[in-house]
């Protein structure tokens, strides 16, 4: 049974730093994308950032966390990372991990197949 499985939630202060990471296992079909979305509380669910898992692993963001986060993948342990630097409070939410076997976009959830169960991401001023 394909499973996603996020890690690293913590709470921290503005500033600071935190490292998610996302295992992908018993997936029989291809994933051409991994991403991350979040949901702030009392709000929609959103796209922050995706990679493309073949070629030359292109990604994307967000506006609002681009020169910030960073998302990374390790093909050869089926993980998918965030690096979340310079944190705001606005950056608090649940953090899900999702995969695709079609698109790699972050405006609509519809394109993702697969989600992992989150990560609680918690920023104070």
């Amino acid at each position: 049974q394909a499973r996603l499985v996020e890690s690293g939630g913590s709470s921290v202060q503005a500033g600071g730093s935190v490292r998610l990471s996302c295992v992908a296992s018993g997936f029989t079909d291809r994933r051409i994308c991994m991403a991350w979305f979040r949901q702030p509380p009392g709000k929609e669910r959103e796209g922050v950032a995706s990679i493309y898992t073949l070629g030359a692993g292109n990604t994307f963001y967000a506006d609002s966390v681009k020169g910030r986060f960073t998302i990374s993948q390790d093909n050869a342990k089926n993980t998918v990372f965030l690096q979340m630097n310079s944190l705001k409070p606005e950056d608090t939410g649940m953090y899900y991990c999702a995969a695709s076997s079609s698109w790699c976009g972050l405006k609509s959830e519809a394109d993702y197949d697969y989600w992992g169960q989150g990560t609680q991401v918690t920023v104070s001023s």
